[in-house]
Parts: C-alpha cells; sequence; structure tokens
C-alpha cells in the first residue's frame, strides 16, 4: 500500500467576522447618527502559496477589506490571524504600532494605479528601496544591491534604478511597484487591482510575471479585482462580496463553472465573453445596490434577487460550507439551480 506523502495546505490568514464601519455624524455637535457597513461580518482563510481572488461591484468592500487586513485602515471588530515567519499566529487587528512595524516586513501591498503611487520626484532606487529605508535594513551599498535584485527579479535592469518613473511605460511602472512589494521579501502581498489600470496586451505580461514570482519565492496573494476573467486566471479560489458581505467563497474552477449564490451566476452572465457559443443566458438584477449605511432587513440581495422568499427577506443568511471548500451565504443554496458560464482563458490574457 502506497502512503498519500501529500501535506494539507498550511494556513497563513485566517480572517473571523471581520467589520469597518464608517461613522455617520451630522449636527452642529457632529453626533454619530449611524455608520456604513463597507465590510460587515467577513470571514475567510488564504492558504500558503494560493492565489485567493476577492471580486465584486465598486463599493462592496473589497478594498476595504484588503487594507484592513494590512490595518492600512483599523478594523471596527473581528480577527485577522497571520501566520508569522516563526509559525505563530498573531492577531493583526489587535497589534500594537510597534510590533505591527515589524509583521508588515512580512505582508506589502500593490497598488491600482502604477502613476499615481510612484513619486515622481524620487528615482527608483529611492522608492524600491524605501521599505528597507523605513525598516532600518542595511546600509547605502547593501540597500543598493536589494534593490538590483528585485528590479532584476520584475525584468528591469539594475541600472534603471538612477531613473525616474516618468521615464517609464504604465507596465514597467507597475513592475516598479511590484519591485517595491517584493524587496522587504514577504509571504503575502495583497494586489488592490494591480492591472485594471493597464492594457490588455500589458495585463497579460504582469499576471504571468506574478504568477512566475509567485512559483520562485513561494508567494501568497490576496487579489482583489473586479474582472472575473482576470481573476479566473490566476486565482486557485475565488471570494465574492456584496455590500460588505461574503457571499460565495469557492475553488476557482468550481465558481465558474457553477456559482451557487444568485448574486455571483448574475456576475458571471454580465462578463463579456470572446467566444459567443459559451455564453449562458443572460442573468439581468432588478433594482439598485443596497445602501451600506441602511441595509435591507435579512439577505442584502433579496430586493434584487428573483428566487427570494420569505426567509430571505426577514433572516439573514450564514456563509455555510455546502460542499468541500464551497461557502456560500443563500438559504436556498441547496434547492436552486444556476446557470453558469465557462469563461475562456484567453479573454485578452494569454
Amino acid at each position: 500500500m502506497v502512503e498519500d506523502t501529500k501535506q494539507a495546505p498550511q494556513r497563513l490568514l485566517d480572517v473571523t467576522d471581520l467589520r469597518k464601519y464608517f461613522p455617520i455624524k451630522k449636527g452642529f455637535l457632529r453626533r454619530e447618527v449611524g455608520a456604513i457597513r463597507a465590510v460587515d461580518d467577513v470571514s475567510f482563510f488564504i492558504n500558503e502559496g494560493e492565489t485567493l481572488g476577492l471580486v465584486g461591484e465598486s463599493g462592496c468592500g473589497k478594498t476595504t477589506t484588503s487594507r484592513c487586513i494590512l490595518r492600512a485602515v483599523d478594523p471596527t471588530d473581528g480577527q485577522i490571524m497571520f501566520r508569522s515567519a516563526v509559525g505563530e499566529f498573531v492577531d493583526v487587528a489587535k497589534l500594537p504600532q510597534s510590533q505591527l512595524r515589524l509583521l508588515r516586513r512580512e505582508m506589502q501591498m500593490i497598488f491600482q494605479d502604477p502613476f499615481s503611487s510612484l513619486n515622481p520626484r524620487m528615482t527608483l532606487l529611492d522608492i524600491v528601496g524605501e521599505p528597507l529605508l523605513n525598516n532600518g535594513i542595511g546600509n547605502r551599498s547593501e540597500r543598493e544591491e536589494r534593490v538590483a535584485d528585485a528590479l532584476e527579479l520584475v525584468g528591469l535592469r539594475p541600472e534603471f534604478m538612477r531613473r525616474y518613473p516618468h521615464a517609464f511605460s504604465g507596465g514597467q511602472r507597475q513592475r516598479i511597484g511590484i519591485a517595491r512589494a517584493l524587496v522587504l521579501r514577504p509571504r503575502l502581498i495583497v494586489a488592490d487591482e494591480p492591472v485594471s489600470a493597464l492594457d490588455v496586451s500589458v495585463q497579460a505580461q504582469v499576471l504571468n510575471l506574478m504568477m512566475e514570482l509567485q512559483e520562485e519565492l513561494d508567494l501568497t496573494y490576496l487579489f482583489v479585482a473586479h474582472d472575473l476573467s482576470v481573476v479566473k486566471h490566476i486565482s486557485d479560489r475565488v471570494a465574492v462580496m456584496y455590500v460588505g458581505k461574503m457571499v460565495e467563497v469557492a475553488v476557482s474552477q468550481e465558481l465558474f463553472v457553477q456559482p451557487r449564490h444568485p448574486y455571483t451566476a448574475a456576475l458571471l452572465s454580465s462578463n463579456p465573453q470572446p467566444d459567443p457559443r459559451s455564453r449562458s443566458e443572460r442573468v439581468v438584477l432588478q433594482g439598485e445596490v443596497a445602501n451600506p449605511a441602511d441595509p435591507p432587513p435579512g439577505c442584502y440581495f433579496n430586493p434584487r434577487c428573483s428566487y427570494a422568499t420569505d426567509i430571505c427577506r426577514t433572516q439573514a443568511p450564514q456563509l455555510t460550507e455546502i460542499s468541500p471548500e464551497h461557502y456560500v451565504s443563500c438559504h436556498r443554496a441547496e434547492e436552486i439551480e444556476l446557470p453558469g458560464v465557462v469563461m475562456a482563458d484567453s479573454n485578452g490574457i494569454g
């Protein structure tokens, strides 16, 4: 009998009941009269070495979620458990600033806009080397060596470090942003729509670079995006958000072929397809997106859902595992059949 030596994936990040509420203040005394529930009881995990795609419409809370994980924004409540390099889980949400600074060496971010995220007055040496300087790592010659290594990793020549951002194209600027994220040798990288500002042909190059770097450096990605073709190309699993809530999490291929939440099915059907034969019947949503400052009772999606019943309008569903590694927040997930969309990998992404 041959023993199965394959090890179970190790959990790197475990987020539980994450909330981020922004207070609404009115009147002369600026009294708090309510709150915008940007992130509302969100739970998910990321295994070491995988890519979790986080998708949803604009304003659904995906960027706020990613910034809470890095503590760029302080969460209102919840746990953000991260397994540090020494193997111990620490709650990022509760860390004091002194310890958070050290932990951030292991967690970095790639920003959306490659133009505004780079200081035009700084050379590449200063831009990519700034995290090293801020963390007191190495002397100037050692920092130059680390910057040169980071630039080579992303396909840029080390001698470019003396140049300024204006000398580079959009795709090259995003490579500079990736080099800046890599220079501290992190384990988790949060990529906030890293290719949305780039031409489609350049998107493919940057995505393929990120996948090569993940393999070479054993990186873990939280990949925030709204383009489902991009997400399918790079993600191992996909999480779908709607008005601050997590509505579905599944292995990428299963989610695209067999979605179990009506909102996920609507998102898939709205994505442009290069091959018209692969398109299923279009799911057209009625009504407006719920107001996160005044959400409807029950399921937040119920006013727009054609499958909604009385329980959907009165009781909020919980994120439940309905099959291995497939989590859905829907009362009727196991009753209804939803159309999947078999999306081609080559929707401009090669």
